[in-house]
């Protein structure tokens, strides 16, 4: 990201406020929105937004059951090849402390 925003900084600056926005807490919490971020990440077969959006969900206070049903539900919709990525999510959960 750091090689992004040198290249093109107002490029970044205008995704990071994009990002920014969307994120923040509003009529679902922060937690919710950052579980629904690693559900997407899965079913897009994103490994770098699984590690992100988990880290932000645990330290917004979701937990390991948690963030593993959104995994599961982007199985769900994206079949086999999203499973693969829960090895992502259960990676990112032990690194990150979920309990």
């Amino acid at each position: 990201m750091r090689d992004v925003a040198a290249f093109d900084p107002a490029l970044w600056n205008a995704f990071a406020g994009f990002a920014d926005e969307a994120s923040k807490e509003g009529a679902l919490p922060e937690k919710y929105k950052e579980i629904l971020g690693v559900a997407l990440a899965v079913a897009e077969h994103c490994s770098f937004c699984i590690a992100i959006h988990a880290k932000a969900a645990i330290a917004a206070g979701a937990s390991q059951q948690e963030i593993m049903e959104a995994g599961f539900m982007a199985v769900l919709m994206g079949g086999g090849p999203s499973m693969a990525y829960l090895r992502y999510v259960i990676d990112a959960c032990d690194e990150f402390a979920a309990e």
